[in-house]
């Protein structure tokens, strides 16, 4: 029978702690019991509790002290105190300290136990908004934008791909919103009232990344405890994000891929076969086909991986969704910091044009902070903006080899825009400088800039950002 939750009962009386959990038991909850602060709070630590029946009055901390410091440990723990002496004053004590009600002894078991179904259940509507609220957000992102075609492409995919059960693998840059992407994915799937589930691989250490996913059964390694589910468990009827999964060792890419064929896992140190039905969605900013190549990654992993597959361009690539970025980052950070700065002056926003931007989405947002905290006009001006001096050196100078995503025209149209914006950082962005160096006339470097998407501003525009009037 699934539980109907689990109960920590609280009592120095052992008569009252052993009819109590007789009870709730046949009620169908899981029940822990206690006889002293220091026990509950042990137990407390030990794992997650639904709620707890503390009576008020015990040897040692009374129960109102022990809610308070219980509490402290799990906000979100549930506490019903339970009083032979019911007066106005314990009531206020109990309520000011976030108890759920204040029964009193001599308990009517049924009174109590309509008490705690009808306290978890306003709890599970709480946490269930909450989660509803957190995937309208994962849904529709606020900084998930662009006009450009390559997003549009994007998008149409995760209105596809979105509704269906299969398993995606997402590339592109660091910072192009790769995690936005699988969020949208798992909004907009039949589960998307299940758990969404998501673990870095490059952030846990790979020792306690195969235990993170799979869990471990206590006394499989030092320090293990207790029995610890895996987060594929937690995933169970959801989806489950693994970022950064070309860091994944191979050993465990192994244990992964046989995951992916059937939903079947052990615990690490368990015997039990396990299974699971989780939807799985990764994500990289590695060039997979070189790690394949490289032995670094399981090209049978990919392969199991790659059943759709969605790159995202890097910010450079986008032309216009880089002044549409700008302006809804100006937005937010202007309402949060309470600033009266409301527009991008133009030599500023030729500037943002200009940039390669090695960090994409990420690095733009960041620069916009930066310059709404610096920036003291109505508009961002020029010298509210980094030098991008650093951010120059961060260009690729050798063009990656083609993985057969892309052209020859393409990479040549990429490689071409990487040296155009190089050169125009280094000449501080003067369009006769970097005309010279490229042995090219101004016209035709105007030409190529707006061909590549690298300014949609004008000569006078430019002339403008440089300090100077335009030539007639």
């Amino acid at each position: 029978m699934t539980s109907r939750g689990k109960l920590l009962i609280i009592d120095d009386e052992l008569s009252v702690r052993d009819s109590l959990g007789k009870w709730f038991r046949e009620e169908g909850y899981d029940i822990g019991t206690a006889e002293n602060a220091s026990e509950a709070l042990t137990r407390l630590a030990e794992q997650k509790w639904d709620l707890a029946l503390v009576d008020i009055k015990m040897r040692g901390t009374d129960g109102i002290e022990l809610q308070r410091r219980m509490r402290e440990v799990d906000p979100s723990l549930i506490t019903i105190i339970m009083t032979g002496y019911a007066s106005v004053e314990t009531a206020v004590n109990a309520m000011k300290n976030g108890a759920y009600d204040y029964p009193t002894k001599p308990l009517d078991p049924d009174e109590v136990t309509h008490k705690i179904r009808k306290a978890l259940a306003e709890h599970n509507t709480q946490k269930e908004n909450e989660r509803l609220k957190e995937m309208a957000e994962v849904a529709h992102p606020p900084d998930f934008i662009g006009q450009s075609a390559a997003m549009q492409k994007v998008f149409a995919a995760i209105e596809t791909v979105g509704p269906t059960d299969a398993t995606v693998l997402i590339t592109g840059e660091s910072g192009t919103g790769k995690e936005l992407v699988a969020g949208a994915l798992h909004s907009l799937s039949h589960r998307s009232q299940a758990n969404y589930v998501r673990i870095n691989c490059a952030a846990i250490p790979e020792t306690l990344l195969e235990s993170e996913l799979f869990g471990h059964e206590k006394g499989a390694f030092t320090g293990a405890l207790k029995q610890k589910p895996g987060r594929v468990e937690e995933a169970d009827g959801g989806t489950m994000f693994l970022d950064e999964i070309a860091d994944m060792s191979r050993p465990l890419q192994a244990k992964l891929l046989r995951f992916l064929e059937d939903g079947t896992f052990m615990r690490v140190g368990g015997t039990q076969e396990l299974r699971v039905n989780v939807r799985l969605i990764a994500a990289t900013n590695r060039n997979i086909i070189d790690a394949i190549r490289q032995e670094q990654f399981r090209e049978d992993l990919f392969h199991r991986l790659n059943v759709v597959q969605l790159r995202l361009v890097p910010l450079r690539e986008r032309g216009e969704d880089v002044s549409l970025l700008a302006d809804f980052f100006l937005r937010s950070f202007g309402i949060s910091m309470n600033k009266n700065t409301r527009s991008i002056a133009r030599a500023a926003r030729q500037k943002l044009l200009a940039h390669h931007w090695p960090g994409n989405v990420r690095e733009l947002r960041n620069v916009i902070e930066r310059a709404l905290i610096l920036e003291t006009t109505s508009e961002i001006q020029p010298a509210s903006l980094p030098d991008f001096q650093i951010e120059s050196h961060l260009h690729k100078t050798v063009a990656p080899k083609l993985t057969g995503a892309e052209s020859l025209d393409d990479r040549m149209a990429a490689f071409e825009r990487d040296l155009i914006t190089a050169i125009l950082e280094a000449s501080h962005f003067s369009l006769s400088k970097t005309a010279e160096q490229l042995k090219i006339s101004r016209h035709a470097l105007r030409y190529r800039m707006q061909r590549l998407n690298i300014t949609s501003g004008t000569e006078q525009d430019t002339a403008f950002f440089e300090g100077k009037e335009s030539s007639p």
